[in-house]
C-alpha cells in the first residue's frame, strides 16, 4: 500500500512539476504554413490529438487501478478472516472437525491403505494465501501490460 502511495504521488509531482514547465503554453511555438484563420488550432489538433499532460495523467489513473484492486480484495479478505475468527460459530465449527495428530482426520473412521499415511489438509489461510497471490501475480501482469499499451499509444499519437 505504501508503494503504491509513493509511486503515484511521485508519478504526479514528476508530470505537474516538469510537466508545467515544459507544456506551460503549447501552442506558442507551433506554426502553421498558411494564414488561414484557425488553421494553427486545426494544425495543432491533428499533430496532438491530446495534451501529453492529460494523457499522462490519464495513464496514472489507469494503471494504478489494479493496484487499487488488489489493495481492496487483500484488506476485503483480511477483514472476512477477521470476522470468522470473532464469530461465535467459528469455535464450534473448529471443534467439530477430527483431528489427529494435529492433521484432519477422516470423518468416518474408516482408513484404506492410501488414506493411512495422513495428509496435510490445506488451511484457510493458506488458501487465502493463494488467493491473494494469484491475484497478485494477475494484477501485476495486467499492470505492466497497461503501461507497455500506453507506451506504444504514446509513439503513435506523438512519435516518440
Amino acid at each position: 500500500r505504501i508503494l503504491l502511495t509513493v509511486v503515484v504521488i511521485f508519478r504526479i509531482l514528476i508530470v505537474a512539476i516538469v510537466g508545467e514547465t515544459v507544456y506551460e503554453d503549447e501552442q506558442t511555438m507551433f506554426m502553421c504554413n498558411t494564414l488561414q484563420p484557425g488553421c494553427n488550432q486545426a494544425c495543432y489538433d491533428k499533430a496532438f490529438p491530446i495534451s501529453h499532460i492529460r494523457y499522462w495523467v490519464f495513464q496514472i489513473i489507469l494503471v494504478c487501478t489494479p493496484s487499487l484492486c488488489f489493495i481492496t480484495y487483500s484488506v476485503h479478505q483480511a477483514a472476512k478472516q477477521r470476522e470468522r475468527r470473532y464469530s461465535f460459530l467459528y469455535p464450534l465449527l473448529e471443534a467439530k472437525k477430527p483431528k489427529a495428530n494435529g492433521a484432519l482426520a477422516a470423518a468416518d473412521g474408516a482408513k484404506d491403505e492410501a488414506e493411512a499415511a495422513p495428509r496435510p489438509a490445506r488451511s484457510a489461510k493458506m488458501k487465502r494465501q493463494e488467493g491473494i497471490s494469484r491475484f497478485y501475480v494477475i494484477q501485476v501482469v495486467f499492470r505492466n501490460a497497461l503501461e507497455i499499451r500506453f507506451l506504444g499509444g504514446q509513439y503513435f499519437l506523438y512519435r516518440f
